[in-house]
Parts: C-alpha cells; sequence; structure tokens
C-alpha cells in the first residue's frame, strides 16, 4: 500500500478540504486527487464523498481510518528502529487549524532539514502523559488550570500569548464593528460546543465568563468548526470566539464578521511543555526558535486567568 497515498488520506480527512491536504503536503490539488484515487482502487471503495464545502469520510473510510493511522505510525517505527538517534521530533499541536500549528509551521520553514512528527492530543493530562512515557516530545498546552499544577519533571514556558476575536454572522447585532469591548459583549449569546468540561481550555473561558460576566454555551454536539461557522453565519442571535492566528475556510456567501475584543483584550496563553530529561537534539532547537520569534507576554491592556503560568 502506497504510505504517501494514506498519509495524504490522513490530512484529507482532518482538513476535510483537498486543497488544504494539498497545502500541508506542498503538492497541488489534482495530485491529492490522483493519490485518493489510487488507494480507493487499490482497496476497492470509496473513501470520500464531495460536499459542498470539501469532501466528508464514507462508512469505508470511517473505517479505514484508524488502521491508516497505525500503518503510519508503524512506518514511523520502522524508519525509526534503522536509524538510530534520528527518529523524528514529535510534537502535539491540539488543532491542526489553531496557532500552534501555525508555530510548528515556521518552525519546519525555518529548520527544513529537522523530521517533525506533529499529532493532536487532547487535554493536558493526556499530553503530560505521552510526555513522561517518551510518545511525544513536546506538546502546546494552557497551564496551569487551577488544581492541576505540572508534574516537576515536566517544563514549561510560555511561547504565544493569541488574541480573542469575536466571530459573527452579517446579521448579528455587533456585525458592523470595528471593535468591541468584553463589557459591550454581555447580554450576547457566545457559542462554543467545543468546550469540553477539565480541559485547560475549558478552565480558560470559565475564568473570562467570571471576570466580565459573559455568556457562553456549550451545548450541542460538536461537529467541527466547519459546522460551528455554518451555524454561526446562518443565526443572527449567535457569536463565537476563535483566535487571532486560527485558519478558517470561509464558504463564499458566509459574510463572517471577525471582530478585534478590546478592554482588556483576552489573550489565550500558549506554553510549550517537555520532559526535562527529554535528550532529542531537534527539542532544543524548537525551544531556541520559539524564544527567538516569541512577541511579548502580558502587554498592557491585555487578559489572562490567574493561574496561567509566567513567561
Amino acid at each position: 500500500m502506497d504510505l504517501d497515498a494514506v498519509r495524504t488520506f490522513l490530512l484529507a480527512a482532518e482538513a476535510g478540504q483537498f486543497q488544504e491536504a494539498a497545502a500541508e503536503l506542498a503538492v497541488t490539488q489534482q495530485a491529492v486527487s490522483k493519490r485518493i484515487a489510487a488507494l480507493e482502487r487499490a482497496l476497492g471503495v470509496r473513501l470520500f464523498t464531495r460536499t459542498p464545502r470539501g469532501v466528508e469520510l464514507t462508512i469505508d473510510g470511517q473505517a479505514f481510518l484508524p488502521h491508516a493511522r497505525e500503518l503510519l505510525r508503524a512506518a514511523d517505527r520502522a524508519a525509526a528502529s534503522v536509524r538510530p538517534g534520528r527518529r523524528p521530533l514529535r510534537v502535539d499541536v491540539i488543532n491542526l487549524r489553531g496557532a500552534t500549528s501555525g508555530l510548528m509551521r515556521g518552525f519546519h520553514r525555518a529548520h527544513p532539514g529537522i523530521d517533525l512528527d506533529v499529532v493532536k492530543l487532547f487535554d493536558v493530562g493526556t499530553a503530560v502523559a505521552a510526555l513522561r512515557s517518551g510518545e511525544i516530545d513536546a506538546s502546546f498546552r494552557a497551564v496551569a488550570a487551577p488544581g492541576r499544577p505540572l508534574p516537576d519533571d515536566i517544563a514549561s514556558v510560555r511561547v504565544l500569548d493569541e488574541p480573542l476575536h469575536l466571530l459573527t454572522g452579517p446579521a448579528h447585532a455587533l456585525a458592523g464593528a470595528r471593535s468591541v469591548t468584553l463589557a459591550g459583549l454581555a447580554g450576547h449569546r457566545i457559542w462554543m460546543p467545543g468546550i469540553v468540561p477539565g480541559t485547560e481550555w475549558a478552565a480558560y473561558y470559565d475564568d473570562l465568563v467570571a471576570a466580565f460576566g459573559l455568556t457562553i454555551e456549550a451545548t450541542g454536539p460538536n461537529f467541527g468548526s466547519d459546522a460551528l461557522l455554518d451555524t454561526v453565519a446562518d443565526t443572527p442571535a449567535l457569536a463565537t470566539f476563535m483566535g487571532d492566528h486560527t485558519r478558517l475556510v470561509r464558504p463564499a456567501g458566509h459574510g463572517l464578521r471577525r471582530i478585534p475584543v478590546t478592554d482588556p483584550t483576552p489573550v489565550y496563553p500558549h506554553a510549550l511543555l517537555w520532559h526535562r530529561d527529554n535528550p532529542h537534539p531537534a527539542l532544543a532547537a524548537l525551544r531556541a526558535h520559539l524564544a527567538a520569534t516569541a512577541a511579548g507576554h502580558d502587554a498592557a491592556g491585555t487578559w489572562t486567568p490567574d493561574w496561567v503560568i509566567p513567561r
């Protein structure tokens, strides 16, 4: 089985877009389509169906997905077994469309000779366990949530304060605003179905609500960012928060508005975590790159929870 085709399948499945998979692989969208078609012929099934906004996995595609991940993991382990000391640097970025994924793309451009393995883990507890077991070398997280201090063997450094923007549809009451204050958001419904109790991002938004009297609803299933954008675009009473560096695929006609939040500007504090005894030589290069490119933290006019680690 062609592992390049399997890797292409995984990227397309995660992004829901052949175009985004092509961008990640630095190939044309036609090349992605050809790889997927060849894989479908080899398997004898259809893996994707096309939609107006991209592609979705078929039932067969959903069944193949976990095995595809395992195929690539096995291939990575096999390659590492014959390259002592040269295994890829494994980094957890949480979300492929988020700011931390952009940080890793910048690192890759600056250090193209360093092999990378980018993964997505769920919460800080899972990430810390993976760091301690050696499954990953580093993780981007907002730490440390109340009552969940980092273990002594896990080091961390704050690398990015990402401003939050308000995202609305064209008919929202605030759609025409050039900016909006946090006080001005009181009484407006902010919908964020991706908030999961017990996670570090849930702790962040709980503190934001408590500090400024906001209304954030986490009701309903989380169907991903595309479904969130659809609902916000079509519902005048709803808005959501979105990180300044989050990559959005905006379908034509949605008319979404991205509005800066001020007085103060809430910023999401991204930190890099690693095990203090991790010997991977590329880890030092990543830390040095982030230290050289990181902007200032705790700037005047910004807000973060009290529990966030200092710079």
